[in-house]
C-alpha cells in the first residue's frame, strides 16, 4: 500500500486490518492506495519477521522491509512477471524506468515444479520431480566416500522427522558440497522445497551452478542485495508461488517465502557476514534455526571451523555432529609450514622462501595463491618526522592506493592527493607503511619476471561481470599467480592451486576483539584449503612474526578440535560467550559527551532493572558494564561509544532489554543516534 508520511509518499505493508487506534479518527491519514496484486506477506515469513525485531529489540518495518524486493516496497509501478524458467537468474518485473531493472528475459514454467495458484494466495501443490541425472540430461554422480555416505546415512532420515540441527563438520574439500546435494535430491523427489543460504555475493553463483548443474530439471534461484530488482522480484514470486524449487542466497534469503520448506541449509556457518552490522543486527543463521523449527524441518550447519557457539552445542550434545575428516578426492590436506619473517625476507611482506616456492609452481606449470587480507597499496603513508597520513573524520589511517593513485579512507569513504611532500616538515621522502593487495602485486610482478598475475578485490572486481570471467580465467590455466583477499579464501574449488602464500597473518593477534583469534584461526584454515584440492599436492606457507605463538600451534596440525578446546576454556573462565549472553547498546554523535552521557543514563537505568521488582531472583545473572569509546572512536566525523550488559541467563538480558529498549528514545538526546546489539559479533 502506498502511505502519507510527511511530505512523503512511501510504501508499507498491511499487517491487520479492523484494530482499534490510539490516534482519534480524524487524526488519521488514508492509505492513498492499496496494491492488490502483490502476493500477501506469507504468515510464516511474517511471525520469523515478528520473531527476529523482537529478539534483536528493533521495528517490525525494520527487519520485514528490506526482506521484501525492492518492486513491492517501492510507490513506483511494477509489472508482474508472468512466468519463470529454469535458470531463474533473470527477469524484468518492474516498469522500463524504474531503477536497476534486469533483463527482458522471461522465465517460462518448465512445469517441472510448478503447481496451481489461486487467489493469489501463493498456495500451491508441488509434484515430485526426477532428480536423478539421466544420459545426456545431467552429470554422472560421484562416488561418496565412506565419510560421506556415513553422513548422508545420518542425515537423510532426518528429512520428513521434524526439526533437528546437525552440524557437518568437514575440512576444506570433504566434499560438503555432494552431501547437501544429495540431501536436495531427497527432498526434490518428496515434492519439497529447500534453503541454502551462503555467507557472501560471490559465493552465490557457484553453489547455484552446482545445484542447477545437478538438477536441469529443477528451478532454483539466487536472493540477494545485488539482484537487478526485477529478477530479485521475479525469483522471490518463483519461490512464493512453489514455481523455485531451491532459494541460495545471503542473510536475506532466509526471508524468501517457501510455502513446501523441507530442508535448510547454513554452508560456512560461523562466517561473521551472517550478521548484519547495521540496522536491525540480525543474525541470519540463527535466524534460519529458528525458520526450521517453526516449519519443524531440519536445519544443516556446514563448516571446517564452525563457530564456537555451535561446537560447544555439539560438545555438550545439545545438537548432533557428523564429520568428514578426509578430503573426498584422493590428495591429501594440504602440507602447513611456518615461515619466519624476522629472518629471511627479499621484500618487504615476501620472505625468501615463499619467492622460491611460487618460482618452483612457475616452473612446473601450476598455480599459486598470495593471501593478504588488506586492499590498496598499502595501510598507509609516513615520514620519518612521525607524521602519519590520518582521515579528518575517522580515527583511522588513510589508505594508499596505486590504482588510480590516491589516499582513502575505507570507513568513510574520502579521497585525498598523495602530497608531494610531508605536510608537517616539508620532507619530500615520505615512504609506504606495510603490504597491502597492490604493493604485493607490484612486487610479484618484479620478482616473478613473465608471470601472469591477477589481483582479487573489491577494488579489482566491481562490475557483476568481472566475477565470472575471473573465476573462468583461473579454471583455465589464463592466471599462474592470484594476489587476493578473503575473496578467494572460501567456497571456491581451484584445483590448480597447490601453493598458498599468506603474507601477513599476525595483524589480528593484536586485536581486542575477543573473537579475533576464533577469526584469523577460521580465515587461515579456509584460505589453506584452496591449496592441492586437485591431483597435485599442495602446500601451505604462513609468515608470521610470532611462530611459536599457540594458534599457529593448532594451525599446523589443522587441529580445530584441539583449538577449540583452548578457546572455549579461556572463554568460560572469562564468562564470555558461549557461556554467558552479551548485548550492546551503541551511540554516536557529533562528539563524545553527549554518547558518554547517554549511555551513562542506560547504565544507571539498566542496573536499576536489574535490581528491582521481578528482575531481583535474577540479579546475579546480570552484570552492566561502564559505557567506553568503541576502539575505531569516531567514523565519518560521528564519535561513537558502546555500553555492554552481560548475562549469564539468556531469559534474564531478554527480560532486561524489553523494559530498558522502551526508555532509550527519552534518554537520548535528539542528537545522539543509538542502536541495540544483541549477540554482537564485533567487540571493538
Amino acid at each position: 500500500m502506498v502511505v502519507p508520511f510527511g511530505r512523503r509518499r512511501v510504501a508499507g505493508v498491511v499487517l491487520a486490518v479492523n484494530v482499534a487506534s490510539d490516534w482519534p479518527v480524524a487524526q488519521l491519514k488514508p492509505i492513498e492506495q492499496v496494491d492488490r496484486r502483490a502476493p500477501p506477506v506469507p504468515a510464516e515469513v511474517l511471525g520469523l519477521a515478528t520473531f527476529a525485531a523482537d529478539y534483536y529489540r528493533a521495528n517490525l518495518g525494520e527487519v520485514l522491509l528490506p526482506a521484501l524486493p525492492p518492486a513491492l516496497r517501492g510507490i513506483k509501478q511494477w509489472r508482474m512477471p508472468k512466468s519463470v524458467n529454469k535458470r531463474g537468474d533473470t527477469g524484468n518485473a518492474t516498469d522500463p524506468g524504474a531503477p536497476r531493472s534486469g533483463s527482458s528475459d522471461k522465465y517460462p514454467s518448465n512445469g517441472a515444479g510448478r503447481g496451481a495458484t489461486e487467489g493469489g494466495s501463493g498456495a500451491s501443490s508441488l509434484t515430485s520431480v526426477d532428480c536423478h541425472p539421466r544420459p545426456g540430461s545431467g552429470p554422472d554422480l560421484p562416488t561418496l566416500t565412506a565419510e560421506q555416505s556415513a553422513a548422508l546415512g545420518a542425515l537423510a532420515p532426518r528429512l520428513g522427522a521434524g526439526f533437528s540441527t546437525t552440524l557437518l563438520h568437514g575440512v576444506t574439500g570433504s566434499g560438503k558440497t555432494e552431501v547437501y546435494l544429495r540431501l536436495l535430491a531427497e527432498v526434490l523427489v518428496a515434492g519439497g522445497q529447500a534453503l541454502v543460504l551462503v555467507p557472501e555475493i560471490n559465493l552465490v553463483p557457484q553453489m547455484l551452478a552446482r545445484v542447477r548443474e545437478r538438477f536441469p530439471h529443477v528451478i532454483a534461484v539466487p536472493q540477494h542485495s545485488a539482484l537487478a530488482d526485477g529478477e530479485r522480484l521475479a525469483a522471490w514470486l518463483a519461490a512464493q508461488q512453489g514455481d523455485a524449487r531451491v532459494v541460495v542466497g545471503t542473510r536475506l534469503a532466509v526471508f524468501a517465502p517457501l510455502p513446501h520448506l523441507a530442508l535448510v541449509i547454513v554452508d560456512e556457518e560461523h562466517d561473521a557476514s551472517y550478521k548484519q552490522q547495521d540496522g536491525p543486527r540480525i543474525h541470519a543463521r540463527d535466524l534460519a534455526l529458528y525458520r526450521a523449527q517453526q516449519r519443524e524441518v531440519p536445519v544443516v550447519l556446514g563448516s571446517a571451523t564452525p563457530s564456537l557457539e555451535t561446537w560447544a552445542r555439539a560438545e555438550a550434545g545439545a545438537i548432533e555432529r557428523v564429520s568428514l575428516r578426509q578430503r573426498a578426492r584422493a590428495a591429501a590436506l594440504p602440507r602447513l609450514e611456518l615461515v619466519d619473517l624476522r629472518r629471511g625476507v627479499v621484500a618487504p611482506g615476501i620472505s625468501a622462501r615463499l619467492l622460491d616456492a611460487l618460482r618452483a609452481r612457475l616452473a612446473r606449470g601450476e598455480q599459486s595463491l598470495v593471501f593478504i587480507n588488506r586492499r590498496g597499496y598499502s595501510p598507509t603513508l609516513r615520514c620519518n618526522c612521525g607524521w602519519l597520513a590520518d582521515c579528518r573524520r575517522c580515527s583511522a589511517h588513510l589508505v594508499l592506493h596505486r590504482q588510480p593513485r590516491s589516499l582513502r579512507c575505507h570507513h568513510c569513504g574520502a579521497e585525498h592527493v598523495i602530497p608531494k611532500a610531508c605536510p608537517d616538515c616539508g620532507n619530500l621522502d615520505l615512504q609506504p607503511v606495510g603490504q597491502a593487495t597492490q604493493r604485493i602485486e607490484t612486487l610479484l610482478a618484479d620478482l616473478l619476471p613473465g608471470a601472469r598475475i591477477a589481483r582479487v578485490d573489491r577494488d579489482a572486481v566491481r562490475r557483476r561481470e568481472d566475477w565470472p570471467q575471473l573465476l573462468a580465467d583461473i579454471e583455465a590455466r589464463r592466471i599462474d599467480v592470484l594476489v587476493g583477499t578473503q575473496m578467494l579464501s572460501k567456497g571456491h574449488d581451484f584445483p590448480g592451486i597447490t601453493l598458498v602464500g599468506v603474507v601477513d597473518a599476525d595483524g589480528a593477534l593484536y586485536a581486542s576483539d575477543f573473537r579475533a583469534p576464533e577469526r584469523l584461526f577460521a580465515q587461515l584454515l579456509q584460505v589453506a584449503g584452496r591449496a592441492g584440492r586437485g591431483e597435485s599436492p599442495g602446500e601451505v606457507l604462513v609468515q608470521t612474526r610470532l611462530p611459536e605463538h599457540p594458534l599457529f600451534e593448532s594451525l599446523l596440525q589443522a587441529d580445530y578440535q584441539g583449538f577449540a578446546a583452548e578457546q572455549l576454556a579461556e572463554r568460560r573462565a572469562a564468562g564470555l560467550p558461549p557461556f554467558a549472553h552479551l548485548a550492546m547498546v551503541r551511540a554516536e554523535a557529533a562528539s563524545d559527551e553527549p554518547c558518554e552521557r547517554f549511555l551513562d543514563a542506560v547504565a544507571h537505568t539498566a542496573r536499576d532493572f536489574a535490581t528491582a521488582g521481578r528482575q531481583k531472583a535474577q540479579r546475579g545473572a546480570l552484570q552492566v558494564f561502564d559505557a567506553v569509546p568503541a576502539g575505531m572512536q569516531r567514523v565519518a566525523g560521528q564519535h561513537r561509544w558502546q555500553l555492554m550488559i552481560q548475562s549469564t541467563q539468556r531469559p534474564a538480558l531478554r527480560a532486561l532489554l524489553a523494559a530498558l529498549a522502551p526508555r532509550l528514545p527519552e534518554l537520548a538526546a535528539r542528537a545522539v543516534r543509538w542502536a541495540i546489539d544483541v549477540d554482537p559479533q564485533l567487540i571493538d
